[in-house]
């Protein structure tokens, strides 16, 4: 390697480093949202117990770092194993569902700080990686792989905390500018192709595993909604009797939405017959005009009562990042990403109006596709053609490659910047109520 070179790597691993340290504040501050003594509590049952997740982002570093480094030693083998758990319980491997349990919060603390320092140190230093490990194992690659996996958690956590009573959480002040209802409409989107995923040669980038290998698909012409499916829309949609209406769901989800009473959004509660819309911070009548955030199960209802459907990813790519020249954008409003396009990027705790950034628009005129909400699509979660796992993570994606699990593409409002590339995949399952997730339709 030529000095000038290493001073290029030094100068990536040191912006990296800085981008680490960020993400750090970002899940800190989140976490720092929770009165103290309810860290112990668990809002939502499919996740863990709030205090997991302070263990859990430091945890998945250290292991993540010290594979291959015999310079990275462990000090405490049993926190590495019992914070390096996924995002779904599982059994056997954590403590009894018993806050006492868990170790206190001044040794998970502890904990946290010596792995900080140690990680630091070697990043400093340069002796992240152990010579002969594998070739995807870089030091810019698992630095990544740290960031966006921290980001990741920062928005999970974000809407676990939003789960939490109101007077568990140290309140923050909100404004909200809920508009009119908006009425949508749809928008053609002629026959073309649309490129998906990265190419693993271009090695400029990050991507996840999942995000290879890129490909070109033809699309047949379609239509699609110009704004996602407002509140006031899918307020239409139950009072009609839509949540009732057996034939407009699956066995499978109709199942689930009978065995566990869903009668509404999860967003929503019912006061004395009047809607309101559950916020971080405090409720609010029903934003009309803000995006419907519902399960895969309820969207997929909707749009069979509308005698419509779901976009594909394809699709959905395609009417966000396509032209009527053929021609690919990297966002749907240009190639340059600008912070001021959209509700993502910490911007809001909430959705705002479908139509509050009219400027963040594809060339077709499909507007907010980027931010505000994650949006639904009818393509389960599966490899592209070529798929090579990580070998440092190769459970990240191929674990949920199992039919059970749909593409939702976009962002939300707590969404990082770093994870709005158009390549960027994001999963869930159908019947997951809970992420900051909305959908539109489209008729072929």
């Amino acid at each position: 390697m030529t000095a000038t070179q290493t001073q290029r790597t030094s100068t990536s691993l040191q912006s990296l480093a800085e981008r680490l340290a960020e993400a750090r504040q970002n899940t800190d501050a989140l976490l720092g949202i929770v009165k103290t003594e309810n860290l112990y509590d668990r809002p939502i049952s499919e996740r863990h117990r709030i205090v997991f997740y302070l263990g859990h982002l430091e945890a998945f570093e250290w292991n993540l770092f010290r594979q291959g480094n015999p310079a990275i030693k462990s000090f405490s083998p049993e926190y590495d194993k019992l914070f390096a758990f996924g995002i779904d319980p599982v059994d056997g491997g954590l403590p009894s569902d018993e806050p006492k349990d868990w170790p206190t919060l001044e040794q998970i603390a502890a904990y946290n700080t010596r792995v900080r320092r140690t990680l630091d140190d070697a990043i400093d230093s340069g002796n992240l990686v152990a010579p002969g490990s594998a070739p995807d194992v870089t030091p810019e690659t698992l630095l990544n792989v740290a960031i966006e996996h921290r980001l990741m958690h920062s928005e999970t956590l974000a809407y676990m905390l939003h789960r939490l009573p109101f007077e568990k959480k140290n309140l923050q002040r909100q404004e909200f500018q809920d508009g009119p209802a908006v009425a949508n409409e749809s928008v053609n989107i002629p026959a073309g192709s649309v490129t998906l995923g990265l190419q693993r040669s271009d090695v400029s980038r990050f991507g996840w595993d999942n995000e290879y290998e890129q490909f070109t698909q033809d699309i047949p012409a379609f239509q699609i909604d110009k704004f996602m499916v407002t509140n006031a829309d899918f307020l239409e949609f139950l009072l009609e009797g839509g949540y009732e209406n057996r034939s407009l769901w699956t066995p499978e989800d109709w199942k689930w939405k009978t065995e566990n009473n869903i009668s509404h959004p999860a967003f929503w509660e019912n006061v004395d017959g009047r809607w309101f819309y559950r916020g971080m911070f405090e409720s609010r009548p029903l934003p009309v005009a803000g995006p419907a955030y519902v399960s895969h199960a309820e969207a997929t209802a909707y749009a069979n009562w509308k005698g419509k459907a779901l976009p594909s990813e394809a699709q959905w790519q395609r009417a966000a990042s396509g032209s009527p020249e053929n021609h690919q954008r990297e966002f749907p409003w240009g190639n340059e990403f600008s912070a001021q396009e959209g509700n993502f990027d910490f911007r809001h705790w909430d959705s705002v109006d479908v139509n509050a950034f009219p400027q963040n628009q594809s060339a077709f005129g499909v507007v907010g596709q980027l931010g505000n909400g994650w949006e639904w699509t009818s393509s389960p979660f599966a490899p592209y053609k070529g798929f090579r796992q990580f070998s440092f993570y190769p459970g990240y994606s191929a674990n949920f490659f199992d039919g059970k699990h749909y593409v939702i593409k976009g962002g939300s409002a707590r969404t990082a910047a770093c994870m709005l590339r158009s390549s960027f995949r994001n999963w869930f399952q159908p019947h997951y109520q809970y992420v900051y997730a909305g959908f539109r339709c489209i008729t072929i």
